[in-house]
C-alpha cells in the first residue's frame, strides 16, 4: 500500500517528496479509516479466541452482523486501497522508490508479525505488491482484465475445493493461535519466529492471486482518477453502489449461515463466499462513499480521514492493545469472551483512535510510524 502508511501521491503534482495535506483527496483517507475499523472488528475474533459457529444469543447476532457487513468487506477495501496507493507512487516516483517503500514495509510487517501479532498483513501485502512494479505500462483495461482472470481463478478453485469436502464429517479449524494459560511472551515470540517465514510464503502463495487481483483493481481506480475525482465518475459510482451491495449483502448472509456450521466443507466454502461477497460489498461501499464525497456530504464520516492518514500507526496500536487484553502474558482473557463484548471493545478502540489520529496530525502532520517509514524511504522527515 502506499497503505497502510498513507494515501497515494497525486500523480499530477510536481512535488518530489511525500504528499502534503493540501494535495490529498479526502475520499481515499475516509475509506481507509473505515476499512481499518472494520478490520479490527473482524480481527477481534482472532484476538479474543472465540469460534464463530459456537456463538449463541446476542453473541450470534453480533457475529451475523459482522459477517454480513464487514467480514471480507473491510479487508477487500483495504487491499484495493493498497494497490491504489502503490500505483500512485509508481506513477509519481517510479519503480525504484516503490520497491524501497515495499521493502521497508516488509521489514516492519515482519517485526509486527513476530513481536506482536501472528495475523500481520503488512508483510504479506508488501511482498506480493512487488509484482506491481511490472504494471507501470499496462492500460486500465489490461489491469482490469488481469484482475478478472486472477480473481476468477482463485474463487473458482476455492469453491471447487470446498464442494469436494462438503459431505465430509470432519470439523473445521478455527485457525486460532495456540495460547495456553500462563504462556510467556518469550515462548510466543519464539514460536512465531520459527514459523513466520513459512507462514508468509505459504500465505502469499495461497492468497496471492486474489490479493494481486485486488491490488490491480486499486491500480485501475488510481489510473482512472475514480477516488481522487469522484465527481467525474458519478454513473460508475452509482453502478458500483447498486450492483456491489445488491450482490455483496446476500453473499454476506450466506457467509453468516456458513459460519453457523461446524463442518469442514462449510468452513472451506466460507472462504470464497467471504472474499467474493467482500469484494462486491467493498465496491458498493466505495460507490456510496464516492457519491457522498462528490456531493460534499461525507458529514461525520469525514472524521475517519484522520485515522486513514495514520493507518499504519493505528493498525500496529490495535495489535498492541488487543494482545495486551487477551494474550496470556498480559491480560489473559483469550477464549473467555464471546462475540458481543469483543466487538464492543473493538468498536471502542477503533472510534477512540479518531480523536487520537486528529491529534497526531495536528502535532506532527502524520503518525509516528508514518514518519519513520517516510524517513527511511525518502531519506528525510516528511513535510506537514
Amino acid at each position: 500500500m502506499s497503505l497502510p502508511t498513507g494515501a497515494a501521491p497525486n500523480p499530477d503534482s510536481g512535488s518530489l517528496g511525500p504528499v502534503s495535506a493540501g494535495e490529498r483527496s479526502a475520499l481515499p483517507d475516509v475509506l481507509r479509516g473505515l476499512a481499518l475499523l472494520g478490520i479490527l472488528v473482524v480481527n477481534v475474533q482472532d484476538f479474543a479466541g472465540f469460534r464463530e459457529w459456537t456463538q449463541t444469543g446476542v453473541d450470534r447476532a453480533v457475529q451475523v452482523a459482522t459477517d454480513v457487513f464487514l467480514n471480507g468487506r473491510a479487508i477487500s477495501l483495504f487491499a484495493m486501497l493498497f494497490g491504489w496507493g502503490a500505483a500512485g507512487l509508481l506513477a509519481r516516483h517510479g519503480a525504484g522508490l516503490l520497491a524501497r517503500r515495499l521493502l521497508v514495509l516488509l521489514g516492519l510487517g515482519t517485526l509486527h508479525g513476530v513481536l506482536i501479532w501472528h495475523g500481520d498483513i503488512i508483510s504479506n501485502y508488501a511482498l506480493l505488491a512487488l509484482a506491481l512494479l511490472l504494471t507501470a505500462r499496462l492500460s486500465m483495461r489490461a489491469l482490469l482484465g488481469l484482475a478478472g482472470v486472477l480473481g476468477t481463478y482463485w474463487l473458482a478453485s476455492g469453491t471447487l475445493l470446498a464442494l469436494t469436502y462438503w459431505p465430509s464429517p470432519r470439523g473445521r479449524s478455527a485457525g486460532l493461535p495456540d495460547l495456553s494459560p500462563g504462556l510467556s511472551y518469550g515462548a510466543v515470540v519464539a514460536e512465531r519466529s520459527a514459523t513466520f517465514l513459512s507462514d508468509l510464503v505459504e500465505g502469499s502463495f495461497y492468497n496471492g492471486p486474489w490479493l494481486l487481483a485486488l491490488f490491480l483493481l486499486g491500480a485501475a481506480a488510481q489510473r482512472s482518477g475514480l477516488l481522487s475525482r469522484p465527481q467525474d465518475h458519478l454513473p460508475l459510482l452509482r453502478r458500483l453502489a447498486g450492483w456491489g451491495l445488491g450482490v455483496g449483502l446476500p453473499l454476506g448472509a450466506l457467509l453468516a449461515w456458513l459460519n453457523t456450521r461446524s463442518g469442514l466443507g462449510a468452513g472451506l466454502l466460507a472462504i470464497p463466499v467471504r472474499m467474493g461477497g467482500g469484494l462486491a460489498s467493498a465496491l458498493g461501499y466505495a460507490g456510496v462513499l464516492g457519491l457522498l464525497a462528490a456531493r460534499g456530504r461525507l458529514g461525520p464520516l469525514g472524521a475517519f480521514a484522520a485515522s486513514g492518514r495514520t493507518a499504519l500507526t493505528n493498525y500496529i496500536l490495535q495489535s498492541l492493545l488487543m494482545t495486551t487484553v487477551f494474550y496470556p502474558y498480559a491480560g489473559g482473557q483469550f477464549g473467555r469472551w464471546g462475540a458481543a463484548p469483543a466487538v464492543l471493545l473493538a468498536l471502542a478502540v477503533g472510534l477512540a483512535q479518531l480523536p487520537l489520529s486528529a491529534w497526531m496530525l495536528r502535532q506532527w502532520g502524520s503518525g509516528p510510524l508514518e514518519q519513520l517509514v517516510r524517513t527511511l524511504v525518502y531519506g528525510h522527515r516528511p513535510r506537514r
